[in-house]
This record gives structure tokens, C-alpha cells and sequence, in this order.
């Protein structure tokens, strides 16, 4: 992947894989929808016909959304007239399987569409680190496992496929003042995007108080297949050596650096910040059931969903060459055994936030 080239968010080839799998990042899901709920119940409402507006940022298939966007809608009837139309943007980049995501919210039994008759349904295909949604418009915002996908690849990485494992200090740096920017762009537009006393509730990867990003059994694998599949030829070196994953996790210190020194930016505050390790809900059932392999396929899937379209685009002839079924394949398969053969805990860590937008 060329230096400094615009990254569409990863998107699954297989979205039923990706809506199975993505059950992993129910990881921390309920504390953050009760945070949801909270600003549902606190954000002003507009003045019927106007209706109430809530942004999901980073929708992929909308798996992840129907139960906080559900949440939610059920507490602002609570304080507004059932007629009173809730409108839902969901937002991601171009490429991202807009199909699937109205599959999803159209026959999903979760779908707040099949519970709601004055809520309605909308997507926007651009990139969240631009404006994306009118000035002061959006009442309520969500946004989980996305802000961690940089705007763009800055740099390849020498030595790894994850930044935060790799041993050369000035790709790091290089990655990390990405980071920085694409917060200061995401926050900024969402401060435009919210409406007076619109709230905005997050949850993504974070950095934990040693400064680990975790993952890290997960990871090793991921490298020992590689290596593998260039060994045995199916990847060549070029090929394995510009595969990257282009996530960043972030410290708190990152979180609270677009506010300094006052505390707002773009008339926003951060009411709540809070980093956690999630549960690694396969390991619990390995705990249970001693089941190795499914511990291990568990993870793998997760992986081929989440990361593997990232790795593809390095492949000549790009995700949709000849090669990314069988790259696919074989990718997965041996993650599921490395992680079989060695059962252990994945550590992953988390940050939820709360912003909220003050009245000038």
C-alpha cells in the first residue's frame, strides 16, 4: 500500500462473517449503550415536524448499532410523542456495504425500523473525518470500533503489521501524529455536526495504563501465518512486507489533547472518559468448554471479518484479485491453529466517552 494513500475503511467480502464475528465487539457494548441512554435522556429535542436526528458514525453492516440505536429510541419516546419522527443517519465510507446495512436493519429482529414506526432509516457515504451532516442538526451521536482506522496509511511499517508492535521508533511516531490529526478532525466536525447540548457517545480501541495495546497472541499469530504463506509462495516478499493494519489505539492523554488547555473544542467537552480491558468473551467459553479449536476459529473469523480486506489491498491485483479467496483461506485456517494449539486470554483494552456540546 503506497505511502500517504486515502484508506476506505476495511470492508468484509462476506457479511454474514463479518455480522457473526463482529459479536466480538459486543465487547464492552453494554456499558457504553447505558451511556447512550443517559444522553438520550439529557440532549434537548427539537419541535415536532423537526425531527430528532441521531448520527451513527462508522456503520459498517449496522450490526453494532441496533441495539444502542434501539436504546435509544426507546428512552426519547419516553419524552416526546410517538409521532414525532426520529431520524437515523448511518454513516460510513464509499466503499462500505451499504446493501448489507439496510439488509440488516430491514430483517434483523434487533432493527429498531421493526419496532418503531416514526423512526426512519438514512446513509451518508462519506468519510467521518470531513463534515459530513449539517451544522447543529445532529441531536444524538454513537460511534463504536471505528475512530481507530486512520484516515490513511502514513507510512509502511518496517517490521509488523500493527504499528503499536513495531520495533522502528519513527514509524511509530509517524503513525501516532496521524492519529492525532484524524481525532482533531473527527472531534471538529462532530463539534459542527451537534446540535446546542447534542451529545456524542464513543467507544473504541485504546492504549491501557502500561501503554499496551493488546492483542498481542492474536497479532503473533497473524505474523507466523504470514510468514508461513511467503515461505510456501503464495505471498511474495513486497506483498507481505506492505501489509499493515491501519489502527491505532489511543491514551487518555490522546483523548483530552484537542481540549487543552480549556477543556472545549469546537464548543465540546468530554463529560465521561474511561479505559478499560473488555472480556474476551472466547476465552470464557474456552474456559468452560475446553474447546481449543473453537477458540481458536472464533478469533480467526473475528480477524478475517475485521482486518484480513486491510491485509488484501496489499496483494497485486488489489482485494478483488484472484488470489484474496485463497489468501483468505489459508490465512484463517492457520490463525484458528497457531491459536488452538496455545489457548490464551486476549487482552483488549477499551475507552468510552461522552462529549457533549455547550450552548455558546
Amino acid at each position: 500500500m503506497p505511502e500517504s494513500s486515502i484508506v476506505v475503511r476495511p470492508q468484509p467480502l462476506e457479511s454474514e462473517s463479518y455480522t457473526a464475528s463482529s459479536r466480538l465487539q459486543a465487547a464492552g457494548l453494554r456499558p457504553a449503550i447505558a451511556l447512550f441512554e443517559e444522553a438520550a435522556a439529557e440532549v434537548p429535542l427539537p419541535t415536532p415536524p423537526q425531527p430528532i436526528v441521531i448520527a451513527d458514525y462508522g456503520a459498517s453492516t449496522g450490526h453494532n448499532s441496533l441495539l444502542p440505536v434501539c436504546a435509544a429510541v426507546s428512552v426519547l419516546r419516553k419524552r416526546t410523542r410517538a409521532d414525532h419522527s426520529i431520524l437515523v443517519a448511518h454513516t460510513d465510507v464509499p466503499g462500505n456495504d451499504f446493501t448489507a446495512m439496510f439488509a440488516t436493519l430491514c430483517d434483523d429482529p434487533d432493527s429498531y425500523l421493526r419496532k418503531d414506526a416514526a423512526t426512519f432509516a438514512s446513509a451518508v457515504g462519506r468519510s467521518f473525518y470531513s463534515q459530513i451532516i449539517p451544522s447543529n442538526s445532529v441531536n444524538l451521536g454513537w460511534s463504536s470500533w471505528a475512530i481507530q482506522w486512520l484516515s490513511r496509511v502514513p507510512a509502511p511499517i518496517p517490521d509488523h503489521v500493527q504499528v503499536a508492535y513495531s520495533h522502528d521508533a519513527k514509524t511509530r511516531d509517524t503513525y501516532a501524529k496521524q492519529a492525532a490529526r484524524d481525532w482533531h478532525e473527527f472531534i471538529a466536525f462532530r463539534g459542527r455536526e451537534l446540535c446546542p447540548g447534542g451529545r456524542l457517545v464513543i467507544m473504541t480501541m485504546a492504549v491501557d495504563d502500561d501503554g499496551d495495546f493488546g492483542y498481542r497472541p492474536v497479532l503473533a499469530a497473524l505474523m507466523d501465518v504470514i510468514d508461513e504463506l511467503t515461505s510456501e509462495g503464495l505471498l511474495t516478499a513486497d506483498e507481505a512486507h506492505r501489509m499493515c493494519i491501519p489502527t491505532v489505539a489511543r491514551r487518555e492523554a490522546d483523548f483530552l489533547a484537542p481540549f487543552a488547555p480549556k477543556g472545549r473544542f469546537e464548543r465540546l467537552e468530554i463529560e465521561h472518559l474511561e479505559l478499560f480491558d473488555a472480556e474476551d468473551r472466547y476465552w470464557e467459553q474456552y474456559r468452560k468448554d475446553k474447546d481449543a479449536k473453537a477458540f481458536g476459529a472464533h478469533w480467526a473469523a473475528f480477524l478475517r471479518a475485521s482486518v484480513f480486506p486491510a491485509l488484501a489491498s496489499a496483494l497485486e491485483g488489489g482485494i478483488t484479485g484472484p488470489r484474496t479467496a485463497q489468501f483468505f483461506d489459508r490465512l484463517e485456517a492457520g490463525v484458528a491453529a497457531h491459536l488452538a494449539a496455545a489457548p490464551e486470554q486476549i487482552q483488549i483494552p477499551l475507552a468510552h466517552l461522552v462529549l457533549v456540546k455547550r450552548p455558546k
